[in-house]
């Protein structure tokens, strides 16, 4: 028996035990070409690489925004670059300031027809107050038949258009100029209108007598509720006025409102000297 030695060297393949030389499998390895490092780009975790660059170089790609500088040559403004926002600074007021106004207003109040000629004949007890107290050009228009007003350069409170207005309103409903002077003297006095038949529908002697035992015997009950309640009425055929403060104008107007429903003259008294003594004691 024969046996033969094979000696296998490293450089040389192996044999099968066929005797033909085993194959082996290898992949074909394609190389690229080595890219050129960059230090943008480079990742955090090459430490090598991260070391090659200078951090001086770092900084300045960041302030030129990785650019150079010669892309980046423009010239800038200072007075075109926002300020630092601060507390505005106004200038002081004039003493007068809040007096002062952009345009002249004007108002015109109708007058009644069957007003004209008391109108005419009160005319310097109205247009007196109007231009001392309120400082307003004041004229009477005869053909429109209306009283005009206007602001002017002497006109100090900014609501006196309004009050003249209201004041030139309540002479043409029917009360005494000394009343209605009240108007531009005090604050807290207001008009109030309301009719018969916004209480209740009354036609005929029903109305008449509605009417009656409103203003009483002479004008005794029209009285009475002028002082109990501290108001100026004006009965004008089925129209009221009432002119006084808020509270006061609805005591008389509830008083009133009684006897157009048919209550007697003396009960609307006892409500009244009931609510008179109320006020007192709160006055006091």
């Amino acid at each position: 028996m024969v046996v033969t030695h094979t000696s296998t060297h490293p450089g040389q393949p192996e044999s099968s035990a066929n005797g033909s030389p085993a194959r082996k499998n290898r992949r074909k390895i394609t190389r690229k070409a080595p890219r050129t490092a960059d230090p943008s780009t480079q990742g955090v975790g090459e430490d090598q690489e991260m070391n090659d660059v200078e951090p001086s170089n770092i900084t300045d790609q960041l302030d030129n925004g990785g650019f150079d500088d010669d892309e980046l040559a423009i010239d800038v403004d200072p007075s075109s670059l926002p300020q630092a926002t601060s507390a505005p600074a106004f200038p002081p007021l004039a003493a007068n300031a809040d007096k002062t106004r952009l345009k002249s207003e004007t108002r015109r109040i109708p007058i009644p027809p069957h007003r004209m000629t008391p109108l005419k004949k009160d005319w310097i007890n109205i247009f007196g107050p109007l231009t001392e107290i309120l400082g307003l050009q004041v004229r009477m228009n005869v053909q429109r038949k209306c009283v005009e007003a206007r602001t002017s350069k002497h006109t100090k409170d900014i609501g006196a258009l309004q009050k003249g207005a209201d004041f030139v309103k309540a002479y043409a409903l029917g009360f005494d100029v000394n009343d209605a002077i009240a108007l531009l003297r005090l604050d807290d006095l207001y008009l109030d209108s309301f009719e018969i038949k916004d209480v209740k529908t009354l036609h005929g002697d029903h109305l008449s007598r509605a009417i009656g035992r409103i203003a009483g015997q002479d004008g005794k009950t029209k009285f009475t509720i002028e002082n109990a309640s501290r108001t100026r009425i004006v009965l004008a055929g089925t129209k009221i006025h009432i002119m006084g403060s808020f509270q006061n104008i609805k005591v008389a107007r509830d008083a009133i409102v009684s006897l157009i429903l048919g209550s007697p003259p003396g009960k609307v008294y006892a409500g009244l000297r009931t609510v008179s003594s109320r006020m007192r004691q709160r006055a006091l």
